[in-house]
């Protein structure tokens, strides 16, 4: 029985509310599942199960999956299309809520996700930022505009906050076109897969703030990095013009013009003298 059959009778309906749009198309899951370099010595945290075409085509490749799905109206379907798989851990639980990760499936883990559009942006910074152990890799299917972001290069529209935070910490890098008919539903956009390999940094010593930093410098995108810096941090226009000279930037420069290596460099010299 194919996943649309076994939607209809399960009499599953989808939800707006979880943003719910399934791919079905199993030599395209598979080949996904083979890009995002899924081995069978891998652990890997799925974040939203959706129908689970996704996890069987996770499963067939690594040692174990853990697959979050929020909405527990789907357990019929996904009791039947993942049965023949014992080496899947269901847990219906919304994944933004349900503390840390590496608590359930150790210290090392990759993440692979079909990503509802509404909770993209939170899911990836709390991956790269909230928990304990980040994952070793993070691959996700997520609307082309994010995917644009994700991947995006200084003083471009689309270079943001969320570009430098994955940057910080991640190779990014777009391995697949996902054309809004592959969906069901069918959704508004088109869609893209991004890849995200983890890099072994050893020249920021407080993540914490440097987030901080970043996100204070796209506050506000027309104000100057200065301004938006005062506001941020409460220090005088003097100690933060005198942090950008060190810093060996312009005092007009704005937030969407620093590379990831300024933003190391700036946060070095923020810590020292205004911190």
């Amino acid at each position: 029985m194919d996943i649309k059959n076994r939607l209809e009778k399960s009499g599953f309906t989808f939800s707006k509310r979880y943003g719910q749009n399934f791919i079905t198309d199993k030599n395209f899951l598979a080949s996904l599942a083979e890009k995002s370099g899924i081995n069978g010595g891998d652990v890997v945290v799925e974040i939203g199960a959706g129908a689970g075409t996704l996890t069987a085509a996770l499963a067939e490749r690594a040692k174990k999956v853990v697959a979050f799905e929020i909405d527990r109206s789907l357990t019929p379907v996904l009791e039947e299309t993942l049965a023949p798989y014992e080496n899947i851990e269901l847990i219906f639980d919304d994944f933004m809520k349900s503390g840390d990760i590496s608590e359930r499936v150790g210290p090392e883990f990759k993440v692979v996700a079909n990503l509802p559009y509404y909770i993209t942006t939170p899911v990836l910074f709390r991956l790269i930022e909230d928990t304990a152990v980040m994952p070793e890799s993070i691959c996700v299917m997520v609307q082309k505009e994010v995917a644009d972001r994700l991947c995006a290069l200084p003083s471009t529209k689309d270079y943001g906050a969320l570009t430098v935070a994955v940057d910080l910490r991640y190779r990014a890098k777009k391995i697949a076109d996902v054309h809004r008919s592959m969906f069901l539903p069918v959704p508004n956009v088109d869609s893209a897969v991004v890849l995200m390999e983890k890099r072994q940094r050893k020249d920021i010593s407080d993540f914490a703030f440097l987030s901080r930093l970043v996100r204070a410098a796209f506050a506000m995108r027309r104000k100057t990095l200065v301004n938006n810096l005062i506001s941020a941090f409460s220090v005088s226009r003097a100690d933060c013009e005198s942090v950008l000279i060190q810093s060996g930037l312009s005092l007009t420069v704005r937030g969407e013009a620093l590379s990831t290596d300024d933003f190391i460099r700036l946060g070095e010299n923020m810590e020292k003298h205004i911190r």
